[in-house]
């Protein structure tokens, strides 16, 4: 029996690479694409050398041509950060719109399903808690953020327009706040942020008065949600995070628990439009799914802090 192959768009980065796996294990062929502008190459470079693993350095924004069979793409290209996304705002949106253009073209062409990557981000700062599938969001399109935000509502509307208009097979997955081995220690979200204060011996960048809620779901309970929904039949957004809230003074205190440092928090003023909570209702998940998270956060943190240890050890 000849095995199915998936498109990974973003395969070299934090998730995709660990979608990557993920494929791989579960019998697939894989080929992972990524332009490399926030991916890294070594967080695949074990699978460089399997039989059914390829990579191409490409931009999805840009046409795309994939030989042969196809049967699911997983669209996970963009930068996810708001340190990046603020680097390369137009970039950020050409991936949401033109990418997304392009790889629900090819999806269409090779009859394939597709699951592309939406984000809690597109609830915005939202007026509703816990955030459920149903609510509409409350983002400023023109806000330092809204290139991030409007390129991934958009994503979803074109996704749903593909999935009503040509009948294509969508899947939507809404992520909330992930963490793991291979995020990147500069990627300025808030969990590599404290860690890496926390190795280098600097107190924690705290920004607003640390009230503000978060929610971290640690990246292999995300990888099975995203399995899960991939090979289910629901064509709607469907949230995949760990409901389990924080705010971020305790999450700091917890980092310094963590590492054992004397540091203390300090603080900074809040980022425009940076939402004040963050929580999945994970609802839909459950029924549909029969998913929810495993790995609770002193697990994950354990992990995530040796995985960045040795990072910077490797590279001292």
């Amino acid at each position: 029996m000849t095995k199915k192959t998936v498109l990974i768009t973003g395969g070299a980065g934090f998730l995709g690479s660990h979608l990557s796996d993920r494929m791989i294990t579960e019998g697939y062929r894989v080929i992972a694409m990524d332009n490399l502008i926030t991916g890294n190459i070594k967080n695949i470079e074990h699978l460089m050398k399997l039989k059914d693993f390829e990579f191409y350095h490409h931009d999805v924004s840009k046409f795309i041509h994939v030989p042969g069979e196809l049967h699911y793409i997983l669209h996970f290209a963009s930068p996810a950060s708001p340190i990046d996304y603020l680097r390369i705002p137009i970039q950020t949106l050409k991936v949401g719109s033109l990418g997304t253009h392009n790889c629900l073209g090819l999806a269409k062409a090779k009859g394939a399903r597709i699951l592309v990557a939406s984000t809690s981000e597109v609830y915005g700062d939202p007026l509703v808690h816990p955030q459920n599938e149903d609510y509409w969001g409350n983002v400023n399109p023109v806000g330092p953020r809204g290139v991030y935000d409007e390129a991934k509502r958009f994503q979803e509307a074109i996704t749903m327009a593909y999935h009503t208009f040509h009948g294509l097979e969508t899947r939507i997955v809404r992520i909330f706040n992930t963490y793991g081995p291979r995020m990147r220690l500069d990627d300025g979200r808030v969990l590599p942020a404290f860690i890496g204060q926390a190795i280098r011996g600097e107190d924690l960048t705290v920004f607003g008065d640390g009230t503000q809620t978060r929610s971290f779901c640690y990246v292999s309970d995300l990888i099975e949600g995203i399995y899960r929904l991939l090979l289910s039949d629901y064509a709607y957004p469907v949230n995949i995070g760990n409901p389990d809230e924080i705010t971020i003074n305790q999450f700091g205190e917890e980092i310094l628990k963590l590492t054992g440092v004397q540091q203390k928090l300090i603080h900074k003023p809040l980022p425009k439009d940076d939402p004040k909570q963050r929580q999945p209702d994970i609802t839909k998940a459950r029924q549909l799914l029969g998913w929810e998270p495993k790995i609770n956060r002193a697990e994950g943190l354990k992990i995530t802090y040796e995985y960045f240890k040795n990072l910077l050890n490797q590279s001292s």
